[in-house]
C-alpha cells in the first residue's frame, strides 16, 4: 500500500489531472451563477479584450479602451492576439469565446505542473517536486484566475515556470541550441508579459558566472541568448518606432501605472484639489489627448508627486508590499470581515505562500544551495516594479509557481527538522528507561 501512494502521489499525469478537474470545476460552479449574455461581453471589456476586438475586426492593434482611438502599444501583442484568434473562430464577444478562453487559460494553468516538477526534481529531489506540483495543482490563486482573468496571467506563470526551469537545466549544459532556445523563450515571455524582463539580467549573469567559475562557458552563448532575445522583440519596437515615431521597446503604459500609485490622492493636505484621481477619470483624459501626450504627461505628474512626497512614498512602498503578497493592504482586517470562504482560502494561501518562501530562500542560502540565487531571484527582484506603482492579486501570479517551490523546500526541511527532534527525544527516553 505504501508503494501504491508513493507511487501515486508522485505520479505527474495524476496530478495533471486533478490540476484540469480543480480548475474546470471551478469555472463551471461559477458560470453557473452568470447569466449568458453577461459571459459573453463582460469578461472582455479590459484592455487584452478591447485589443482583440479591434485585431479580429481588421482594424489591427489598437484602441485598448473601446472607442476607435487608433493604433497602441498599450500591451505585447501575444496574448491579444491569442484572444483575437478565438473571436476568429467563436465569434466577438460571445459565450463560446469566454469558453474557449477560459479553457485555454485553464490549459496554461495546469501545464505548469510540469516545469515546476521538473525544476524542483533538479532542485530538491522527487519529494518536493511532487510537493510541488501539488501545491499548485490545488493553490486556490492557481485555480480561480484562468476563469476570473481574460488576460495572460496564467500564461505568465507557465512561462516563469518554464523559464525557471530552464535556467537550471542550462546551467549545465554548453550546447549552442540550448542557449539559443533559452533565449527565444525569454524573446516570447518579453513580448507577453515584459515585468518578467527584472529577472532575465540577473538570471543570465548568475548562468555567465556559474558557466566561468567552472570554466566552462564561452561568452558567445549568453551572447547569443541576449541577441535572440532582442530579435524577437524587435519587430514589435520597429513598428511601436513607425507608428509613434519614438523608441517603445516593448509598453507604453508605465507612466499611467506609475501615477495611478502615485497621485494627489494619497496626500492627506490635499482638500484645495477637486474631486478624486481614478482610473476611469484618467482614461477619459487618454480618450482626449491621445497615447503619447497622456503618457508623457501621467509620468511627469508621478515623478513629480513622489519627489515632493518621500515620507507619503514611503507609506506607500510599505503598502503595496503587503498588497503585493497578500493580494490586499489589509489582510487581517479582511480575513475578519469577510464571510466568503473564497477569500478566506485566498488570503490564507497567500500568506502560507508568502512566508514558505522567505523561509524557503532562507533554507536553500543556510545549506549553500546552488540553486539558491536563481530561485531568490524571483520573489526578491519581480516585485520591485509593483512596490513603486501599484499592485493587484494577479500581478504576482507570475511568481507563484516558484513560491510554492520556495514552500515546499522550507515545508520539507521543517519536517526533517522536527524528525530530527523526535528522534533524539525516543534516544534520550530510552537511555532514561534503560
Amino acid at each position: 500500500m505504501k508503494q501504491i501512494f508513493r507511487k501515486a502521489a508522485t505520479s505527474l499525469l495524476l496530478i495533471l489531472a486533478v490540476a484540469l478537474g480543480a480548475r474546470l470545476a471551478f469555472a463551471w460552479n461559477q458560470t453557473s451563477k452568470i447569466p449568458a449574455e453577461v459571459l459573453g461581453v463582460v469578461p472582455f471589456q479590459t484592455e487584452t479584450g478591447h485589443i482583440a476586438y479591434s485585431l479580429a475586426t481588421g482594424k489591427g492593434f489598437a484602441s485598448p479602451f473601446q472607442r476607435d482611438t487608433g493604433p497602441t502599444a498599450w500591451l505585447t501583442p501575444v496574448y491579444p492576439l491569442l484572444v483575437a484568434g478565438i473571436f476568429k473562430i467563436f465569434g466577438v464577444y460571445t459565450r463560446a469565446s469566454f469558453f474557449a478562453a477560459v479553457f485555454l487559460n485553464i490549459f496554461f494553468s495546469t501545464a505548469v505542473c510540469v516545469p515546476v516538477f521538473c525544476a524542483g526534481k533538479r532542485v530538491a529531489g522527487t519529494g518536493i517536486a511532487s510537493a510541488t506540483a501539488w501545491l499548485w495543482a490545488l493553490f486556490p490563486n492557481a485555480i480561480m484566475m484562468p476563469f476570473e482573468w481574460i488576460w495572460d496571467t496564467s500564461l505568465s506563470a507557465l512561462l516563469a515556470a518554464a523559464i525557471l526551469w530552464a535556467t537550471l537545466e542550462l546551467s549545465e549544459s554548453r550546447r549552442l541550441r540550448d542557449w539559443c532556445g533559452y533565449g527565444f523563450l525569454w524573446g516570447v515571455t518579453l513580448m507577453t508579459n515584459p515585468a518578467l524582463i527584472s529577472v532575465f539580467p540577473v538570471l543570465l549573469a548568475w548562468l555567465i558566472y556559474r558557466g566561468r567559475r567552472e570554466r566552462s562557458l564561452h561568452f558567445t552563448r549568453p551572447a547569443f541568448t541576449a541577441v535572440l532575445a532582442i530579435m524577437c522583440c524587435l519587430p514589435w519596437t520597429v513598428r511601436n518606432f513607425v507608428v509613434f515615431h519614438r523608441f517603445i521597446p516593448l509598453r507604453s503604459n508605465l507612466g499611467f501605472e506609475l501615477y495611478i500609485g502615485n497621485n494627489e490622492n494619497y496626500d492627506e493636505r490635499r482638500r484645495a484639489i477637486p474631486g478624486n484621481i481614478t482610473q476611469d477619470r484618467e482614461i477619459l483624459r487618454y480618450l482626449r489627448m491621445g497615447e503619447m501626450a497622456f503618457m508623457d504627461e501621467e509620468k511627469r505628474k508621478a515623478l513629480q508627486f513622489m519627489a515632493s512626497h518621500p515620507r507619503v512614498e514611503l507609506e506607500l512602498f510599505a503598502k503595496r508590499f503587503v498588497d503585493f503578497w497578500m493580494g490586499t493592504a489589509e489582510p487581517l482586517k479582511m480575513f475578519l470581515e469577510t464571510d466568503s470562504r473564497l477569500i478566506r482560502g485566498l488570503l490564507l494561501g497567500n500568506f502560507l505562500s508568502s512566508l514558505g518562501a522567505l523561509f524557503g530562500v532562507t533554507v536553500l542560502f543556510l545549506k549553500r544551495s546552488e540553486y539558491a540565487f536563481p530561485l531568490a531571484t524571483f520573489p526578491v527582484v519581480f516585485p520591485i516594479l509593483y512596490y513603486v506603482t501599484h499592485t493587484s492579486l494577479r500581478y504576482r501570479h507570475p511568481i507563484d509557481p516558484v513560491a510554492l517551490l520556495l514552500t515546499a523546500i522550507a515545508a520539507a526541511a521543517m519536517l526533517r527538522k522536527l524528525q530530527r527532534h523526535r528522534t533524539a527525544a525516543d534516544i534520550t527516553n530510552g537511555i532514561a528507561k534503560a
